[in-house]
């Protein structure tokens, strides 16, 4: 999609402060849309009596939507890495229709028929993040804009979950819930989209400083990968453990405060106050220039949100913690931790070696398998773990996650250290 807008023409002129204002605030309305059409399910308890191949219902949909991501992200690794800029966002509003149709779906078809809608609603969203973020990486401010989308992730949950509360609370049903949310934000989405689109390409400025980033073949991603394989496997492992944290938590939310007994609407609350903390930490990174100490200062917010998770667990079952502050607390050590993945950390790591190509594939690389291990933890804890509570669950998981990922990212941090 070319552009020869006035807002383009505008921000071509600006670049600076200005272009990544615009950037950020525009990448994160569209991503927050985005959600409206994944995580409304997690909202909803499905039948909650009724058992589908030893799973409670809403367990059911939530794994077979999370096979449908998982499949995207492999996908992702190809697609994204291999993407250029035409038609961009043509391509993320087209896949976010697609996604809403599987709602529509949902709702008509009987149970349990209606099983595979869930998977294809995983398909095409699973895509949506890496075409956003090409619109930010390799820029002087890539962190303050990735920063802004990140904030999405934390926020859009909880306020999906609310909306999708207070439909049902307007007498939808569970089924029609999800249908019924992307319908409130179907319009807002379009627009978002097509204003992202207007942000123009990094500067000489920019490439100098982060290097070019371009389309990466496959046998550009074989030697990418080789050069650094043990750096990457070692991030690949700390960020299937930080998925598997933050998915878990994220989509049984509901069912871990149920047994904390907290109320459910301070959902947004407590996403909103951890969103705030971890970007006005990380924002700061922003004035690192030095590429390399960047990225090991990213290295260390990921081990400090580890280290977070395992003392406010800890001191929760100790009692000194309340439950509400344990859940911000393992809200922040896993935001403060999983974020850098997401945008700053592989950004920083392509500007720190000055190997040309792009973010994306690096992304999609650590999401892919993050995201396998979520599924795969999934089925441990219904079929190998099904009498713990939730919260329980959450806790074990919490410990073991602390130690073995302050392991895992100090190691990693050597690593990249030496590494010239």
């Amino acid at each position: 999609m070319k552009n020869n807008t006035a807002i383009h023409n505008w921000l071509n002129k600006k670049q600076g402060i200005t272009l990544a204002l615009y950037a950020g605030i525009v990448a994160f309305c569209t991503y927050s849309c985005m959600y409206a059409f994944r995580k409304p399910v997690a909202a909803g308890t499905f039948l909650e009596n009724e058992a589908i191949w030893g799973l409670q219902y809403k367990t059911a949909v939530v794994i077979i939507q999370l096979i449908g991501y998982v499949v995207s992200k492999f996908i992702g690794i190809k697609f994204i890495a291999e993407m250029n800029g035409t038609k961009r966002a043509y391509t993320l509003i087209g896949l976010v229709l697609f996604a809403q149709l599987t709602w529509l779906g949902f709702a008509l078809v009987p149970q349990p028929y209606n099983l595979i809608f869930p998977f294809l609603n995983g398909l095409p969203l699973g895509m949506i993040w890496g075409i956003v973020f090409s619109y930010l990486e390799g820029r002087r401010f890539t962190e303050f804009m990735g920063l802004a989308l990140s904030a999405s992730f934390i926020f859009a949950s909880a306020f999906v979950k609310d909306a999708a509360k207070w439909l049902m609370d307007l007498g939808v049903t569970e089924f029609w819930m999800p249908f019924a949310t992307g319908l409130l934000f179907i319009i807002p989405l379009v627009i978002f989209a097509l204003l992202l689109n207007q942000v123009p390409a990094p500067t000489q400025e920019d490439e100098a400083l982060k290097t070019k980033r371009k389309p990466m073949l496959a046998l550009e991603r074989k030697q990418f990968f080789w050069h650094f394989s043990l750096g990457l496997t070692l991030l690949i492992i700390v960020y299937i453990m930080l998925s598997i944290y933050r998915d878990f938590r994220d989509n049984f939310m509901a069912e871990i405060f149920n047994d904390l007994k907290l109320d459910k609407s301070t959902f947004t609350n407590v996403e909103l106050w951890v969103s705030v903390a971890v970007l006005l930490l990380l924002a700061l990174i922003v004035f690192i220039r030095n590429n390399k100490l960047a990225l090991q200062v990213n290295l260390f917010a990921v081990l400090i949100g580890f280290l977070v998770m395992g003392i406010a667990t800890l001191g929760n079952m100790q009692g000194w913690l309340a439950n509400y502050w344990w859940m911000f607390a393992t809200g922040f050590g896993a935001y403060i931790a999983y974020i850098p993945f997401n945008s700053i950390l592989f950004d920083r790591l392509i500007a720190a070696f000055k190997k040309e190509g792009n973010t994306g594939f690096l992304i999609y690389l650590a999401d892919s398998f993050g995201y396998l291990g979520s599924l795969l933890v999934m089925f441990y804890r219904n079929f190998g773990q099904a009498d713990l509570s939730w919260a329980v669950f959450f806790a074990y998981v919490s410990l073991a996650f602390a130690v073995l990922g302050s392991f895992f990212t100090i190691s990693s941090m050597v690593y990249f250290q030496k590494k010239e």
